[in-house]
């Protein structure tokens, strides 16, 4: 991916790491088109900044990724990477049965967002010189958080996903996967100020350092979240994966939901 001078399309851009990312993208001189369901935020995240613009996007509408497609193609001729990051988390308690609105949505959003949004425009970035797809997965990818099932399967399956799609677009198009840790956002209820997490300008600014290596890793992994991607690869999957449920119900009981 170049180091400057592409045309970014950033879902979930409106907010959280998409804006931050988008920010220091727009700083290294690329044009940033963010896209996200809230038009209020999405000028409030471009605001003084003449090299970054808006396009109202929900990502459940097939309909509507299409029609989103081949305008922002129309509008911005020189889009060479797509930035699939959208994405929403839900707990969800399965030891009983419940209503499945936040799995389908999850599922909608997490998966099928950017497989439609990628099909969309495949054949406009094979077309172009110096394209890439990135996609955002997680560190839960690999190590589940049991509170957020269907999040975290999401994010496997969109980790899977990513190796199949760099394989058959290679010579064509990078392929990179970015895997955060927890980043303090506004993913989930508290998140923002959740000890712990990793700060957003902290994560964004090692993010963008990473972007800035040539060639570009295919994985863009902060330190902090090797824990979780490196753990069967070290052997420690079991403990990994107590460590974290134990966390994370020492919040929620702490009132950090």
């Amino acid at each position: 991916m170049k180091t400057s001078g592409n045309t970014i399309l950033m879902t979930g851009g409106g907010s959280g790491i998409g804006e931050a990312l988008a920010h220091r993208f727009h700083d290294r001189g690329d044009t940033v088109i963010i896209a996200g369901r809230r038009q209020d935020a999405l000028d409030r995240a471009a605001a003084g900044r003449e090299r970054i613009h808006t396009r109202v996007l929900d990502v459940e509408d097939p309909a509507a990724v299409d029609a989103f497609a081949k305008a922002v193609v129309a509008d911005f001729p020189a889009l060479n990477v797509l930035f699939n990051n959208a994405g929403i988390m839900k707990f969800e308690d399965l030891t009983q049965r419940r209503d499945l609105s936040d799995a389908a949505a999850t599922v909608a959003i997490n998966i099928l967002g950017p497989i439609r949004l990628t099909d969309a425009l495949i054949d406009h970035l094979v077309q172009q010189p110096d394209a890439a797809i990135v996609t955002v997965t997680s560190g839960l990818a690999f190590v589940p958080l049991v509170a957020a099932p269907t999040y975290s399967a999401s994010k496997a399956a969109i980790h899977s996903y990513t190796v199949s799609l760099r394989t058959q677009l290679d010579g064509k198009v990078e392929v990179i996967e970015l895997a955060p840790p927890g980043v303090r956002t506004d993913l989930t209820p508290g998140q923002a100020n959740r000890p712990g997490y990793m700060p957003l300008d902290a994560f964004a600014d090692a993010v963008a350092a990473q972007f800035a290596h040539v060639p570009t890793p295919r994985e863009i992994l902060v330190d902090e979240v090797q824990f979780l991607r490196q753990a069967e690869r070290e052997g420690r999957f079991d403990e990994t994966l107590k460590t974290l449920t134990e966390r994370a119900a020492q919040q929620r009981a702490a009132g950090g939901e």
